[in-house]
């Protein structure tokens, strides 16, 4: 069987980060895995996704309308955005945080409202973590990714907490280890 996960925000949130950690992980526990980085406007703070699929074996990287079991958005509109390609009993978890896009920079648009209510009006299963509150603490807002890396893990019980670690260890910069840990655990702990 193969499971979806889709990683989903803003250019230069690190969701191109996670995707690669995520896909270590899968690999080193044994799943065959294939990661597609679909860019968006990353480097103009656009939309940004990257499908991970991993199980057995794997064709292709791409997820259809309906067909993810996670949603990690790293931001509530970007969740609010993806969120038809989200299976019928699949889970969002999604970092609490705002971030305006162009539309609403401009004035042309006013960023919606009760996003996470209107989420789980449509049955949606949404796990919000103050991710952002949660990186600050760590030391770094730029390790909402790894926090939410840690709540992640918590939907994956099988695989130990040490190959998470592992899989931390080998993308991040040495220098970065010890506060990405501190974020991942803190994910980790939350809810």
């Amino acid at each position: 069987m193969t499971r979806n996960i889709m990683i989903v925000g803003v250019g230069g949130q690190g969701t191109l980060l996670a995707s690669k950690m995520l896909g270590r992980l899968l690999m080193n526990v044994g799943y065959d895995v294939k990661v597609s980085e679909v860019h968006g406007m990353s480097q103009r703070g656009g939309s940004v996704v990257t499908y991970v699929r991993f199980g057995d074996k794997v064709a292709s990287p791409l997820i259809d309308k309906g067909e993810a079991d996670f949603i990690l958005s790293f931001e509530k509109l970007e969740a609010a955005r993806w969120l038809s390609y989200l299976r019928e009993d699949g889970q969002i978890i999604l970092s609490d945080q705002e971030i305006d896009p162009m539309p609403v920079v401009t004035g042309a648009a006013k960023y919606p409202e009760n996003l996470i209510e209107k989420m789980k009006a449509t049955g949606a299963k949404v796990d919000a973590v103050p991710a952002l509150d949660l990186a600050k603490e760590a030391g770094s807002i730029k390790a909402v990714n790894i926090v939410l890396m840690g709540r992640l893990s918590h939907y994956f019980p099988e695989i130990p907490e040490s190959e998470w670690i592992a899989a931390l260890e080998a993308v991040v910069p040495a220098k970065f280890v010890e506060m990405n840990e501190k974020a991942f655990a803190l994910g980790r702990q939350v809810g």
